[in-house]
């Protein structure tokens, strides 16, 4: 079963940091971009930041620049969002999803196709 598993959510004050998980089983991240999407009450899912399927290129909404990294390591079948000076419009369910052979920019793209996790909540208030 192909299956991506989120975590590292949590309730945090504005200014801090969270990293989040994503790890993926019953295949390997090799051929495969991976996406992290988030979606807060009312809003349309969107993409936040995406990694092309050999890693060498990225992709960020304007609204993360500088302040969301994504990174990968496909020997543990691992892709990582670090967040940092997180703010209250960043709260949201944060899912990561996976496709394959696309570039950072077209996986940054919402879609229903591919593999998606379950999501992770994540809350920025004081």
């Amino acid at each position: 079963q192909l299956q991506l598993v989120e975590s590292g959510g949590g309730l945090v004050q504005p200014g801090g940091s969270l990293r989040l998980s994503c790890a993926a089983s019953g295949f390997t991240l090799d051929y495969y971009a991976i996406g992290w999407f988030r979606q807060a009450p009312g809003k349309e899912r969107e993409g936040v930041s995406c990694t092309s399927s050999s890693g060498g290129s990225t992709s960020y909404a304007d609204s993360v620049k500088g302040r969301f990294t994504i990174s990968r390591d496909n020997a543990k079948k691992t892709v990582y969002l670090q967040m940092n000076s997180l703010k209250p419009e960043d709260t949201a369910v944060y899912y990561c999803a996976a496709r394959p052979f696309e570039t950072a920019r077209d996986m940054c793209v919402p879609a229903d196709s591919g593999i998606w996790g379950q999501g992770t909540q994540v809350t920025v208030s004081s």
